[in-house]
């Protein structure tokens, strides 16, 4: 007995241990949220109709309900995101929007402005990545203080996610593939800097992937008309692993302003990678359930991306940067080696086809093009200029692996077993799914002794393992007691179980406790300057409620940025043209950005290896 209590007691710690591990996508609007539940996500972002970080990507809270209702049948879960700083006068716009969405049954909230944290709601609240989730300390403030998850920053590497998640019991969240911001999140202004348009209240301009002249604000260029600022967007798709063991729960996927083919591509492809990663470990377990079907194999060189790469995850280091473009290049296609008239071909396997786009470098920048017509090895581009022979090219837009995509249809399903047992005058069904979730149904009719069992069993099992348009797969189906009923009145039971099974899944759906604020956290600074953001008398109350002694205005409600930082950030300019200060320059003295009439001075701090952007004027 000792050593089977002691085996119980083993088995105990270890289902404790087990880890709920989600893949997070992106929701545009709703037909995305339904695209990521369908190609296998555990969980879905969207914005709400105000105060999300995306203008661009707004709904309504009834779209909103609609999809946390398909959602929720799969357990999957959906976050809004209310991550804008909020001014006072706004304050009760910002609630209202909430306690709607609330009202909608939202998973949580994702926010930045911790007025939030004042407004009494009853759903879990998640740290933005706006709100500096770089540090141990900061993490662990967000963890004592009441917050469901921290969402880390993009420029973290491997080794201080690690170590945050060592030292920290909060649920930890890490972008796995899209653009970078290549900022500090939450600490931009550079938008703000040169318009109205500010990155902290969801307009964002996208000044960094601008061309800039670097110089010594004497007169001097260095480098002339260059995107030193726009970086190469994430693909961690390789190091999935790694993110596991080190203890990261939600995979996040960036893109809430990118299209269907996109979503549906980039879901399916990490779901795969996940799930083999997953597999591999005992204290891992997918967040939510059902098997995705899908009719097309993912590739995810076919979606935008900018030279998708692991930016800082193993460590500071030159090569992040996109100088040329901004934009998506695709996947190389060739070398042109022959042009003739309007017409070219190129030393490539892969097959152009009408309707392709392609993008080749010229004169410094990124130049785009459709092909019109292809005719054996001859290619009609809509424009030939820049084309010519040895330019290398690059499809940014495959037409017929975009379109497999968008008309794919994809399913999603929850398998399920079904028992069904004869008497005299009944018919009772049950049906359970794999996580134990069941649901029966009796139908009270008068059933006749089958003359053949066998024959009256097959059909049985052949009418209850039809699923038609249900979220159910059923892969298995015991009898007992056959006895002989029509064919039609086993497909209305059929019809009746799984609609109550699906009912049933609903019902049992546990949402996660509210939000509580706990007054004793202690915040990890005495003093909070313009960069912390804080916009609001609510957000000014809670930072000097857990012991905040100086607390500035935030710099986007001051009437100009000039004269203060506009960006901080771990890449370095410095660094990615081999001009660092710790390796004897051959540029030395002070370094400023310059695009028309705005100049911003370069600070670099080499003790921590950070850039910081100052405007001057």
């Amino acid at each position: 007995m000792p050593n089977r209590t002691n085996k119980l007691v083993t088995l105990w710690q270890m289902s404790c241990r087990v880890r709920n591990i989600e893949l997070l996508a992106p929701a545009k609007e709703l037909q995305s949220a339904v695209d990521a539940v369908d190609c296998g996500a555990d969980a879905v972002y969207i914005g709400a109709a105000q105060f999300g970080a995306r203008h661009a990507a707004t709904n309504s809270v009834e779209d909103i309900a609609k999809a946390v209702e398909y959602a929720h049948r799969f357990g999957v879960k959906v976050y809004a995101t209310l991550n804008t700083l909020i001014f006072d006068d706004e304050l009760q716009a910002a609630k209202a929007q909430a306690e709607a969405l609330v009202a909608a049954g939202v998973d949580a909230l994702i926010v930045q402005d911790m007025a939030y944290c004042r407004m009494g709601l009853d759903v879990p609240l998640h740290a933005s990545t706006q709100t500096a989730c770089s540090t141990v300390e900061q993490v662990r403030f967000f963890e004592d203080v009441g917050f469901e998850r921290a969402i880390l920053e993009r420029n973290l590497s491997l080794a201080e996610i690690e170590n945050i998640c060592d030292k920290t019991n909060i649920e930890i969240e890490a972008f796995v593939h899209g653009a970078i911001c290549v900022c500090h999140s939450g600490r931009c202004y550079l938008s703000r800097s040169m318009s109205d348009r500010s990155g902290n209240r969801g307009e964002c301009s996208q000044p960094c992937r601008l061309p800039y002249d670097l110089t010594d604000g004497k007169g001097t260029i260095y480098i002339k008309g260059k995107h030193l600022l726009s970086v190469t967007d994430l693909d961690l798709s390789q190091r999935i692993g790694h993110m596991l063991d080190a203890g990261v729960n939600s995979f996040k996927i960036e893109g809430r302003l990118k299209d269907r083919v996109y979503l549906r591509n980039v879901v399916s492809h990490y779901r795969r990678l996940i799930d083999e990663q997953i597999a591999l470990r005992t204290d891992c377990r997918r967040a939510s359930v059902g098997v995705s079907h899908i009719e097309f194999e993912p590739n995810t060189a076919k979606s935008f991306t900018r030279g998708g790469g692991t930016y800082l995850f193993d460590g500071k280091r030159a090569g992040v940067a996109s100088f040329d473009t901004p934009k998506a290049l695709g996947e190389r296609i060739g070398r042109v080696t022959k042009v003739v008239g309007g017409r070219f071909a190129v030393d490539s396997t892969l097959r152009l086809a009408t309707g392709d786009g392609v993008c080749f470098i010229t004169g410094g920048e990124a130049v785009g093009t459709n092909i019109n017509a292809v005719e054996g090895q001859w290619i009609t581009p809509n424009r030939i200029d820049g084309i010519k022979v040895g330019t290398e090219l690059y499809r940014n837009f495959d037409r017929l692996f975009s379109a497999t995509v968008e008309r794919s249809r994809i399913r999603r399903a929850i398998e399920v077993s079904v028992e069904v047992v004869f008497t005299d005058k009944s018919i009772t069904a049950t049906a359970t799914d794999c996580t134990g979730v069941s649901a029966s149904v009796t139908m009270e009719i008068s059933t006749d002794e089958a003359k053949n069992t066998e024959k009256m069993e097959a059909v049985v099992v052949e009418q209850m393992s039809k699923s038609g348009q249900t979220i159910f797969d059923v892969v298995r189906v015991d009898v007992s007691a056959v006895r002989f009923v029509p064919a039609s009145v086993v497909a209305t039971l059929r019809r009746e179980l799984l609609a109550a099974l699906e009912r049933q899944r609903v019902a049992v759906y546990s949402h996660s406790r509210g939000f509580e604020e706990r007054v004793g956290a202690l915040y990890p600074r005495a003093e909070l300057t313009e960069q912390d953001n804080v916009t609001n008398a609510l957000a000014r109350e809670f930072y000097a409620d857990h012991g905040v002694k100086s607390i500035a205005s935030g710099l986007d409600i001051e009437p100009t940025t000039v004269g203060h930082r506009v960006m901080v950030t771990d890449y370095c300019i410095r660094r990615e043209i081999g001009q660092c200060l710790l390796c004897k320059p051959t540029i030395s003295g002070e370094l400023f950005l310059e695009r028309g009439r705005k100049r911003y001075k370069l600070v670099f701090d080499c003790k921590k290896c950070q850039m910081s952007l100052i405007d001057t004027l």
